[in-house]
């Protein structure tokens, strides 16, 4: 169906608020401050400086510019440093902090690294001193451990400085004009104040997980770092099943009264979020969805496309980003709310991995936010629904030719993004609960011929297909079983410990009454 002549609206159109919702604020604030920290597992915390940074241009100087200043330790923990000149230039950073006697610790994900990161990369780092731990590497005791992931990406320097971003080190956010690829679209934010301490020990929480703890007193406390503004912030650090951050984005849809605009580079939402979308635009609010045009896993754009229709039908405003590619996870609400981080609308992102996210309370830099917001609109393609009920791009709109891009290795994030859309696409099919859009029926006709294809295999080649399966069945079996061995062990241990310090009571009761 088209747009409806009185809903089109220019990207730069901003609704106005409703009369008597200005007056009701400080009353939802209170509400929203208590149940956002129960909702994040994450506290208030005020006294800071906020400074957003936009792509590698102003991310990277940044950040090398505070590991160069570095007195006492460098904590980064990024999904992958890619071994190329970008990479090389952080490994000399982080190189001479470690020659200056700073205590510089990395931390980076193995599938994240995976085909990115040369392994004569770590070792130059561990030979100059910086302390590197690996996060999930593969293991036969755990068969579906590839599922959790470090999505993270920060840097903390000395207490002092700390950034929250959705960049992590490596050629992509830079581009390469002579070949014509264009750098790519990201945000981070630049903290200074007491919410530098949360930052710090959502990275010890990892490290210690990795092996030895950071050591007592290196992780400095939020009371012992001063004030450096008046920005209030709240830092969301999830952890694998916690979903906090899922929490906290329906918290938002659900307490909006004005406006939710978001940008995410491989959304798909679930069910749940989807209708809180839903449920927002239908109430009046101005709800936008920002994600690429072009992907670095360009099989995932249908299936992203998929998802656009019911978002759509209720008022949802998506648009695709016309440049290289849209890597920023970020949202702004209500004129006061931001969030700028790691984390995607995607399952692997809420449930599966460890993501950093900053969530600022602050009008001012609410606005800033908005603002790039804009901006970012203006190279982008409004989605709306023709006549067919079929989601295409505006056609009082152009939409420039995406540049070209580099072909780049998907992550668990995105393959779980993209089999989430699957799913929802088959879901549809096989219960007809919703008509299904053309390019899901290519998805259905495509997963259908791929079934028969193994069915008839299965039917000429029983053993050579059940061979795998098998070994993957007793795979599974044997690591379960060790799992409960080494359970049933400690529990015995505990039980046997338990028991001696109950014997040496009675001794020594019996020793004082003598």
């Amino acid at each position: 169906m088209a747009r409806e002549a009185g809903r089109d609206r220019r990207p730069d159109e901003v609704s106005a608020p409703r009369r008597g919702e200005r007056a009701a604020y400080p009353a939802l604030r209170e509400v929203a401050d208590q149940a956002f920290s129960r909702a994040a597992g994450a506290p208030l915390v005020g006294g800071n400086a906020v400074r957003l940074l936009r792509d590698a241009e102003e991310n990277y100087p940044a950040w090398l510019a505070a590991i160069g200043e570095a007195r006492e330790h460098v904590h980064l923990e990024s999904y992958f440093i890619q071994s190329d000149a970008t990479g090389e230039s952080f490994a000399a950073a982080l190189a001479a902090a470690a020659g200056r006697g700073v205590r510089v610790r990395v931390v980076y994900d193995w599938m994240g690294a995976l085909g990115r990161t040369r392994s004569g990369f770590w070792a130059r780092l561990r030979d100059a001193g910086v302390e590197v731990r690996c996060y999930n590497p593969p293991r036969v005791t755990a068969p579906f451990g590839w599922v959790s992931r470090d999505h993270r990406k920060m840097v903390a320097v000395d207490g002092r400085i700390a950034f929250v971003t959705g960049l992590c080190v490596g050629r992509d956010w830079v581009g390469d004009p002579s070949r014509g690829i264009a750098p790519w679209r990201d945000t981070g934010v630049e903290l200074r104040g007491p919410a530098v301490a949360e930052v710090e020990h959502a990275f010890a929480a990892v490290w210690d997980g990795l092996g030895d703890p950071v050591p007592d007193g290196e992780v400095p406390s939020i009371a012992a770092l001063p004030a450096a503004g008046d920005v209030s912030v709240r830092i969301v650090a999830s952890l694998p099943a916690t979903a906090g951050m899922l929490r906290v984005d329906q918290l938002v849809a659900a307490l909006a009264r004005e406006r939710v605009w978001l940008t995410d580079a491989y959304y798909a939402g679930t069910t749940a979020y989807v209708q809180a979308l839903r449920a927002a635009a239908q109430s009046g609010v101005d709800v936008r969805l920002l994600v690429p045009g072009a992907s670095d896993i360009p099989l995932l754009k249908p299936l992203s496309r998929a998802g656009y229709r019911t978002l759509l039908e209720a008022g949802v405003r998506v648009f695709e980003w016309n440049g290289t590619m849209l890597h920023a996870k970020t949202a702004v609400a209500d004129r006061r709310w931001s969030r700028v981080g790691s984390t995607n609308l995607n399952v692997a992102s809420w449930f599966g991995n460890c993501e950093l996210d900053a969530m600022i309370e602050d009008e001012p830099f609410a606005a800033q936010m908005e603002a790039a917001y804009l901006q970012d609109l203006s190279n982008a393609t409004e989605v709306v629904l023709d006549v067919r009920h079929r989601p295409r791009p505006a056609s009082d709109l152009r939409r420039a030719h995406p540049p070209r891009m580099r072909a780049a290795r998907g992550s668990a994030g995105r393959a779980t993004a993209g089999a989430v859309r699957l799913g929802n696409a088959l879901g549809a099919a096989f219960t007809d609960r919703r008509t299904l859009e053309p390019v899901e029926g290519r998805i259905a006709g495509s997963v259908g011929a791929l079934l028969l294809a193994q069915a008839a295999l299965f039917a000429l080649f029983p053993r050579l297909l059940a061979y795998p399966v098998a070994l993957l069945l007793g795979w599974i079996g044997l690591a379960l079983l060790r799992k409960a061995w080494l359970l049933r062990r400690e529990r015995l241990r505990l039980r046997a410990a338990h028991h001696g310090r109950g014997a040496a009571g009675e001794i020594r009761a019996e020793g004082g009454s003598e």
